[in-house]
């Protein structure tokens, strides 16, 4: 059958013809499915060279499976994008690989142990100084400054007025400076 006469023959037809020996039909069937394999494949796998052996592969396989074709079974082009995106599930599962040597090491993220023991000392010397407050201030303080708190809702939970917060707050901050001040080199806090 002519090339021109063809355009109009149905996938599956066309592929039967093939199956028996018809050359313008491979070329027909190549001409209008190879664009279609390579399109799926260039927007799953994002590179034109890889999209092409893809394209290319899914082809040879449909030729291969020609002689087996049953008619009326399955779509041609079906067939052909599922092989597609089987192929390009294949690469990008080889591609994820890394050699071993290629990543770095990791970076140790945990704390020396004089940080670890500056960490405590802080801590404590904090949780002392607070014990110091009144116990309004305390609170205060603790739901601002460690809490993270804002003032509005520090004087919902202590059913108090916005401005008794911040003089709260800020005597409580002016008193924990003073009981930590001497301790400022101690603790590893120096100015500069």
């Amino acid at each position: 059958m002519p090339y021109d006469q063809q355009e109009d023959t149905p996938d599956d037809a066309l592929l039967v013809l093939f199956a028996n020996g018809d050359g313008a039909a491979a070329r027909t069937l190549t001409l209008r499915l190879t664009p279609r394999a390579f399109a799926h494949a260039f927007r799953v796998l994002g590179d034109r060279a890889e999209a092409e052996d893809v394209a290319q592969e899914a082809m040879i396989r449909l030729f291969k499976q020609a002689p087996d074709w049953r008619q009326g079974e399955a779509k041609v082009t079906t067939w052909l994008y599922r092989v597609t995106a089987n192929l390009c599930t294949d690469r990008l599962r080889k591609t994820k690989g890394v050699a071993l040597d290629a990543i770095p090491e990791p970076e140790d993220d945990a704390k020396s142990a004089a940080q670890t023991l500056q960490d405590r000392a802080r801590a404590d010397a904090l949780q002392s100084a607070l014990a110091t407050l009144p116990e309004r201030q305390r609170q205060a303080v603790v739901l601002r400054h460690i809490e993270g708190q804002s003032n509005p809702a520090i004087a919902e939970i202590m059913e108090i007025s916005v401005e008794a917060v911040e003089s709260l707050t800020a005597r409580g901050k002016r008193a924990l400076a003073e009981a930590l001040a001497s301790q400022r080199e101690a603790l590893g806090y120096t100015d500069g």
